[in-house]
């Protein structure tokens, strides 16, 4: 089997302007631990438990609202830690709808005791980066609306900064 070669040319075809990513499957060490990780720190719910079906793995469906899944959990015993100078997954993104929903994820993350890696600005929104239990790394973020996204000479502007916790949970309720 031979792998298409990028050539920098542009195909006729795009995705359409509606199209978004759906979900993301995971390969986690410890089914119970992650679970309690996603739901329990991050506030997913659960969609459909497989854990005692008779199937060949365990899997948890889970998510934020009523479609069916956003993260599927799946028990790979004696999976490792990714490794940051092999290609692959970068981060797994989940989007917050607002700033103060972020602030708010940020605080119970960080009331829990749960460790924060960074907390970034990029012009177009704020972002916060922890690892799952299985070294998974998560930036949960917000985005600004466009008509509030930096641009110069009509062409988006996107940039890091990083910035702290009191910063991104300024204006929470005390």
């Amino acid at each position: 089997m031979t792998t298409p070669q990028a050539t920098g040319t542009r195909t006729s075809y795009q995705l359409p302007p509606t199209t978004h990513i759906g979900h993301v499957h995971l390969r986690v060490a410890d089914l119970e631990r992650s679970v309690a990780f996603y739901r329990d720190l991050l506030g997913f719910h659960i969609n459909q438990d497989m854990r005692t079906e008779p199937t060949p793995r365990k899997v948890v469906f889970l998510s934020a609202n009523n479609y069916h899944h956003h993260i599927a959990l799946a028990e790979f015993a004696g999976v490792t830690p990714p490794v940051s100078t092999q290609a692959g997954l970068f981060h797994v993104a989940i989007l917050c709808p607002s700033r103060l929903e972020l602030a708010r994820a940020v605080k119970h993350i960080l009331d829990q005791g749960y460790p924060i890696d960074t907390y970034h600005e990029y012009g177009i929104g704020e972002a916060v980066n922890l690892r799952d239990p299985d070294g998974i790394p998560l930036e949960l973020y917000y985005d600004r609306p466009p008509s509030e996204w930096p641009r110069h000479d009509g062409q988006l502007r996107i940039f890091n900064q990083r910035i702290d916790a009191a910063t991104l949970l300024t204006g929470l309720e005390k």
